[in-house]
């Protein structure tokens, strides 16, 4: 009889806040209406976390909604929110989909496949109607909201794309000569507004180059070299649309002035004379901090600047006004007077200069005496994003901030007409109003344990022990602690001990979150601890080459002291000293041995009682990272920076069987605890290249791939049930595998595994024919052929086979009846007999449930030979008026793409007529 196994999957995802690989937005609470939130103003974050989009509340620091598609296994890497619909969210993953979502219902409501590597940037137009994306495929695609299409591919930079705005045409101009920076110097422009078309598109990419493109014609129309010292990072367009500023390497942020009016009237008129400039550059800032500028953001209003790098800074910029401008301009024309008035010829030259200071306007200014720097906030982590909160309240600015250390924090910052006043110079003073940081850890989880009731869950880090409840995934206890290696529940789940990078054992009671007691065990990390099966002791494996043996005892405490009453103490009984670095130390779970695993890449397996040595496991190339014994305690299974896995018998030390089983060092091996169903000898593993996998160690076959993790994956617990794992990873998230009741078989599994593989490498292969086919052209089709559509078009295909036919036969069979009544009906294919449906409408069912984003390509799959089949049912569906719009969209289509042939084609020439 074939042997099934129960199947994990993926039931759960905590302790990930933001992830640094996405952007952070601001939004306003659903009910901003009401007088409290008036005045607190705090808001709602949306950020990317791993494959999820989750929705923070930014006051209470509570999880308010998560959005996530089962389908989607990549990371979320941008996120945008429509101007015209607040709740409309657009959010690009690393696979280069893009989804839109409804935050009201938390749904994806439409999904587009175009690009062939991660999305990096997107941007509505002003009415909601039009999305661009941008991505490291050097490519820019223009999406149709409304019916759910791709309409073009935009070609002409040359790496990933940084930023993309539209340009929307001015109702009513901008100024003259010089006025178009107004804009940026005042953060008062006019009121953009849209002639219904679609406008222009201003881009920038990482080669250095900024662009416009004319959205009617699609093609580039200016284009300058945006950065003078590499790439180009980002891109931020002033409120009113009238200037932009792009950054760059160094700290450079380079300020640029939009001729908005010069792009409404080239979109109306056909020059054929010299080419007009409407991109000006109009000077250039540099950051205090000399790393690359990763982030602008403009306040609303346009009278504040924020950029920000890598580091723990943010700084902000502040955009004079019109008045502050002249004033400025007026006292460096004072001082210049005052200086040549001083010189021997003060007469002649001053009234010179004076003549030429009257013809000085807004225009002429230095941008460094328009945009001036304003504060520098100093935030908790490195910053990867930041938006400008828009709170009720004009006394003070908002600015949210994600940082790369799993937190988001948001700071209130003075304007310029409320600070106090104070010395000339001075930076107004700033405060961290609210942050989002309880519900995960700053750094790497390095630890994870599960209670022995598996009710909790103990996540220990660089600093910080959490303790989590395992069915609502909160966080019930924060601690500090040292640099946590490795971690414990002891028995009774009252406390934990976490060994840390300084030799110390550190004892923590959970229930009045107080450090109980703190050991100085070894002189090196301890990287192993284990609590012996009879639960009164544990052993804990340090660098400085030992093992120590703690017995747990109750101390009674001294009367009339503060230690008055029992507490809990850590006796060491016996030292095991070997010659190498220990990595890992396991007790059989009969109390029988202990085994130690050491840097010299061997297993030490010694007698408990007497620590006299039994058994010596070589066979690993490099140092063993874990290891576990069975719940029978006659297998060991050992796990190496080899990346492979040997399993071991404790019998006599021989090695039953050492596979290859990851691509990267495994870090962490568990056997499932117990012998229930027979499963006791089966074990998962975890890995640095972020799988997991469950494994046989009778069969010596995998069972199970389990995939999610996007970063290496250090620590992974099983629970005393068997029912559930956990592992922590390098993505900062904390994840919990279910066993479900549905039943695998392996030879399932690996038709599964080459299934996905030859589904992988053909949907490359097409992407990398559609390279090599195509000339690049600065405007190509904007589609990608996936699995889905190559699927969509092989079911259209087999509609058409069993619709023609069936078409002729009735055909047939109608002539014939008018000729001779009683001939019986022909034989038809099974399904329309089963739903009672003629060919012509089961084809048209069968393109209504394909997606509108992916018709298109669906449709690129059909051979020409089955086009004139479709004609067929295009005809019939035009007669019967069926779905009008589709037959219309799918008939353009095939038209556009087969032009030529069909023109030529003697049979299809007539239905076209």
């Amino acid at each position: 009889m074939v042997k099934s196994y129960l199947k994990y999957e993926h039931s759960k995802t905590f302790g990930l806040i933001t992830s640094p690989s996405s952007n952070v937005l601001w939004t306003a609470d659903q009910d901003a209406q009401s007088a409290t939130l008036r005045q607190s103003g705090a808001g709602k974050a949306v950020v990317g976390a791993d494959e999820e989009v989750l929705c923070w509340d930014l006051k209470k620091g509570e999880l308010l909604s998560r959005w996530r598609d089962k389908d989607c296994v990549a990371e979320v890497t941008i996120i945008a929110q429509s101007n015209a619909d607040p709740d409309i969210f657009a959010v690009g993953y690393g696979d280069g989909s893009v989804r839109i979502w409804d935050s009201r219902i938390a749904t994806s409501i439409v999904s587009f496949n175009g690009h062939r590597s991660a999305v990096t940037v997107l941007t509505f137009d002003s009415e909601g109607t039009h999305l661009a994306s941008g991505s490291k495929d050097t490519d820019i695609i223009i999406w149709d909201l409304v019916a759910e299409v791709g309409l073009y591919k935009l070609r002409g930079h040359e790496n990933q794309i940084t930023g993309l705005q539209f340009l929307q045409h001015q109702a009513n101009g901008v100024n003259d000569e010089g006025g178009e920076a107004d804009g940026i110097a005042n953060g008062s422009g006019p009121t953009a507004g849209t002639d219904g078309r679609l406008g222009y598109l201003l881009t920038t990419s990482k080669d250095a180059r900024i662009k416009i493109w004319n959205l009617e014609s699609r093609h580039c129309i200016e284009t300058h070299l945006a950065q003078s010292n590499g790439e180009c990072w980002a891109l931020e367009i002033s409120p009113d649309g009238s200037g932009c500023i792009t950054a760059g390497n160094d700290g450079e942020l380079k300020i640029w002035s939009i001729d908005l009016r010069g792009l409404a009237g080239a979109a109306l008129r056909i020059s054929e004379g010299a080419e007009k400039k409407y991109l000006r550059e109009r000077g250039s800032l540099y950051r205090q901090a000399k790393d690359r500028t990763i982030g602008i953001k403009f306040h609303l209003q346009g009278k504040y600047v924020a950029a920000h790098g890598s580091e723990k800074s943010i700084e902000l910029w502040r955009i004079r006004s019109e008045i502050e401008v002249q004033k400025t301009l007026a006292r460096k024309r004072k001082r210049r007077k005052e200086k040549l008035s001083a010189a021997k010829n003060a007469t002649a030259d001053g009234d010179m200069v004076n003549g030429d200071d009257m013809t000085e306007n807004l225009a002429a200014a230095d941008i460094t005496d328009v945009i001036v720097p304003y504060v520098i906030v100093r935030t908790g982590g490195k910053v990867k994003s930041v938006d400008w909160g828009r709170g009720r309240t004009s006394k003070a600015l908002q600015l949210l901030s994600a940082n790369t250390n799993n937190e988001l924090e948001l700071y209130s910052i003075p304007t310029k007409h409320t600070e106090k006043k104070t010395k000339s110079g001075e930076p107004p003073d700033y405060n961290r109003a609210f942050a989002v940081d309880i519900p995960g850890h700053r750094t790497d989880v390095r630890s994870v344990a599960l209670s022995f009731d598996d009710r909790m869950l103990a996540s220990s880090s660089n600093g910080t022990l959490k303790i989590w409840n395992v069915r609502t995934q909160s966080c019930i206890r924060t601690l500090d602690c040292g640099y946590a290696l490795c971690s414990s529940f002891l028995p009774g789940d009252k406390i934990v001990v976490v060994g840390n990078r300084n030799g110390e054992l550190e004892v923590f009671d959970i229930a009045s979150s107080t450090l109980i007691e703190t050991v100085k065990a070894h002189d090196g990390p301890i990287w192993t601890l284990h609590v012996h099966p009879d639960g009164r002791s544990m052993a804990t494996g340090s660098a400085d080459k030992s093992a120590k043996f703690f017995n747990f005892e109750v101390v009674k405490g001294v009367p009339g002291t503060e230690q008055a009453n029992q507490r809990f103490k850590l006796v060491h009984t016996r030292t095991l000293k070997v010659s190498d670095d220990i990595l890992s130390l396991r007790f059989s779970p009969d109390s029988r041995l202990v085994a130690l695993s050491l840097l010299d890449n061997t297993v030490k397996v010694f007698f408990n009682d007497s620590l006299k040595l039994f058994l010596n496991l070589y066979g690993h190339k490099l140092p063993v990272l874990n290891m576990d014994i069975s719940y029978d305690s006659k297998l060991i299974v050992t796990c190496s920076a080899d990346k492979n896995v040997r399993i071991w018998g404790l019998d006599f030390g021989d090695c039953h069987k050492a596979f290859f089983a990851h691509q990267d060092s495994i870090m962490q091996v568990a056997f499932v605890p117990h012998n229930q169903d027979g499963n006791g000898h089966h074990f998962f593993s975890a890995s640095k290249d972020r799988m997991i996998k469950y494994w046989d160690a009778d069969k010596f076959e995998q069972i199970q791939k389990l995939e999610g993790h996007h970063g290496e994956i250090w620590a992974m617990t099983v629970s005393r049930t068997g029912e559930f794992l956990v592992t922590a990873s390098h993505d900062k998230s904390i994840r919990i595998w279910q066993q479900t009741d549905e039943q695998i078989f392996l030879e399932e599994e690996r038709e599964k595994e080459l299934e996905e593989l030859y589904e992988n490498t053909l949907t490359t292969s097409l992407d990398q024919n559609d390279d090599a086919g195509e000339e690049k052209t600065e405007v190509a089709a904007a589609g990608k052929q996936t699995t889905e559509t190559l699927m969509a078009g092989e079911k259209i295909v087999e509609a058409l086979e069993i619709g023609i036919p069936d078409l002729e036969a009735l055909k047939e069979w109608r002539q014939a009846k008018a000729h001779q009544a009683s001939v019986g009906p022909p034989d038809r294919h099974p399904i329309f007999l089963y739903t009672n449906t003629s060919a012509e409408a089961h084809v048209l069912s069968v393109i209504q449930k394909i997606k509108a984003a992916a018709l298109q390509d669906a449709l690129l799959v059909l051979p020409f030979h089955q086009v004139t089949a479709l004609f067929t049912f295009l005809q019939i569906w035009a007669e019967k008026q069926w779905n009008i719009p589709l037959t219309c969209r799918v008939l353009f289509f095939i038209l556009k793409i087969h032009h030529k042939q069909i023109v030529a084609s003697k049979t299809m020439r007539p239905m076209l007529d």
